[in-house]
């Protein structure tokens, strides 16, 4: 019998951790996610998951399964998983941290660049033949980034490989909010200054979110927020999509009230807010591609399957989002 249940296909060199380990597992060859009544059942009896950002894995699925010891995410974030409930259960949540940390940042920063430099009407414009030849007061006019402020919404990881991005290769100003200060040789490597939140929008000609969606985030950016923000000011998204209030994203760009965005996750992915595919102007949308590079998403599925085999042979998992699991 299965001691692993790999919900959705992932890249072989996260299985062959477990097939070297002797550990025996199950794979689904899919690439969506079940319905938790279909999940419950086809995992039965194992100890552990492998899971990805799509399978929500809540109360129910952790009654259902009573031998289900640890469920490993392929994901830094873990918003997917009911981290209160697998708690309860004594059942220990794993994630993928570090490892996305740099290509994400790289999304990031070519949304940025995407929606300020308007890469998206460029490429239509050209490809649709209405290209014809250069003119001073081209129809898509940019904004420069060099030298401009910018606001990070999450001084983690991903949002302090943003800063450097930002600062070393744009010369950008940094502000960032955070619940708590950035290690003090950071700030000085970026000359960056912690603010309110309120000031990160009234000051940043651009706004970049790296912050992990939890209750106290949840649309965090709001109609008054966008009107707070200066009306050239351009934000980007690669964290999660329920930070932002995508209908009053879509009023703020409608009014003017900022002036773009760069997005690569959604409040209800894969589901898009129609009122943002309408926006062709200064709007650059991606299908949550952050992590997306071959080497990333395969070291993402090998550090699932460690924090599996670990746990499995009687070992601490390097990445537990809730050891107190471990010490009990």
């Amino acid at each position: 019998m299965s001691r692993v249940f790999i919900t959705q296909r992932i890249y072989p060199e996260g299985v062959r951790i477990l097939e070297q380990a002797g550990i025996p597992h199950q794979m689904r060859p899919d690439e969506n996610p079940l319905p938790t009544a279909d999940l419950i059942e086809q995992a039965r009896g194992v100890e552990a998951l492998i899971t990805l950002v799509t399978d929500r894995i809540a109360e129910d699925v952790f009654q259902a399964l009573p031998e289900l010891r640890i469920v490993a995410n392929v994901a830094v974030g873990y918003d997917n998983i009911d981290l209160s409930a697998a708690t309860r259960h004594g059942v220990v949540v794993t994630n993928t941290p570090d490892v996305l940390t740099e290509a994400t940042a790289d999304m990031a920063f070519a949304l940025m660049l995407a929606a300020a430099r308007r890469i998206p009407e460029a490429d239509r414009f050209v490809r649709e033949g209405r290209w014809h030849g250069w003119t001073l007061m081209q129809e898509q006019m940019g904004v420069d980034l060099y030298g401009r402020t910018l606001g990070i919404f999450g001084m983690g990881r991903i949002g302090a490989a943003m800063a450097r991005r930002a600062h070393h290769g744009f010369g950008m100003r940094i502000l960032y909010t955070n619940r708590s200060a950035a290690p003090a040789g950071l700030e000085q490597e970026l000359q960056a200054e912690r603010v309110p939140f309120e000031r990160l929008l009234s000051e940043s000609d651009f706004v970049s979110i790296h912050a992990p969606a939890t209750p106290e985030t949840r649309h965090v950016f709001t109609a008054d927020a966008f009107r707070r923000m200066k009306p050239t000011a351009i934000l980007v998204n690669t964290a999660r999509g329920p930070l932002v209030d995508e209908a009053a994203l879509v009023n703020a760009l409608r009014s003017g009230e900022i002036a773009g965005a760069g997005l690569d996750v959604f409040e209800e992915e894969p589901q898009v807010h129609p009122g943002l595919l309408e926006l062709t102007e200064r709007v650059a949308l991606a299908p949550h591609l952050g992590s997306a590079t071959l080497e990333t998403r395969t070291r993402m599925c090998v550090m699932a399957a460690e924090n599996v085999r670990e746990f499995l042979q009687g070992r601490r998992p390097a990445n537990a989002v809730n050891p107190e699991v471990l010490a009990g």
